[in-house]
């Protein structure tokens, strides 16, 4: 079994990283930013890494979602197109970066992510109550499902942010009612994507079950507290996600410039 390729303390690691993976990720998303390192830093390759991620994070996704909708947060009827887009653009971005390199989007991404975090940071009332929608149905499907679930099927970080500041600028949800839908279409995506992984056969089932049950259970909290504090919480959270998540990506993209930088001026 995949489990035995780990001692048993990393398993408890595993878990616990992906507990809190869960519980930031159904607030501000990048949950990512924590299980994957950790998957990495526990000996497994790269591709089995991103792909036993996308199972746990099928596992978190999913429960918070279930969440949202008991809570009436979502009503899945009025999302039913795009859902639908959520899930073909997944799918079609998991089959294409099959066969392209996602060099370019690797740079842009840090870009784009602190984007977010500033424009959540300089509009302070943003989301903070309902507001008038500018996107119909089928437009903000496009947008809102087929473009950012092809982005989270194709590379992946950040993307409950988008499908979140989608939903606010978009359709003028208030900041909580945003993040619940947001991860509906990242259920949506992650599951689309999997299906792709489980059929190329890189998922590790054992480790991946055990980080989704803890998932599962960060997720549920965390989901929680969207509903209970609303804007308090999630505002600063993206925030501070989307700076962490930009200075990660930075580094990963640039590690060994700035270190030779560092080394030259310090």
């Amino acid at each position: 079994m995949d489990w035995l390729m780990v001692s048993p303390e990393m398993l408890g690691v595993l878990f616990a990283v992906a507990l809190l993976a869960g519980f930031i990720d159904s607030i501000a998303g990048g949950g990512g930013l924590l299980t994957v390192p950790v998957l990495l830093a526990a000996g497994v390759p790269p591709a089995q890494a991103l792909a036993t991620n996308k199972l746990q994070s099928v596992g978190g996704s999913l429960s918070a979602s279930l969440y949202f909708i008991r809570r009436k947060a979502v009503n899945l009827g009025d999302q039913k197109l795009t859902i639908l887009l959520t899930l073909l653009g997944s799918i079609a971005g998991a089959i294409l970066v099959q066969h392209m390199r996602a060099d370019l989007l690797r740079q842009m991404l840090p870009l784009l992510v602190i984007g977010i975090g500033l424009y959540f940071l300089l509009t302070p009332r943003l989301g903070e109550s309902d507001r008038q929608r500018r996107l119909s149905a089928l437009p903000f499907g496009l947008v809102a499902g087929g473009c950012v679930g092809f982005y989270d099927g194709f590379f992946g970080p950040g993307a409950g942010s988008f499908y979140a500041l989608a939903y606010v600028t978009l359709c003028g949800f208030n900041l909580a009612k945003s993040t619940a839908h947001a991860k509906v279409l990242n259920f949506t995506s992650n599951f689309g994507s999997l299906i792709f992984f489980i059929i190329g056969g890189k998922v590790l089932w054992g480790i991946g079950l055990l980080m989704l049950v803890g998932q599962v259970l960060g997720a549920r909290m965390g989901a929680h507290m969207v509903l209970t504090r609303g804007q308090k919480l999630i505002r600063p959270m993206i925030v501070v996600v989307s700076l962490v998540m930009s200075l990660k990506l930075l580094y990963d993209n640039h590690g060994a410039e700035i270190q030779q930088w560092l080394a030259m001026h310090i």
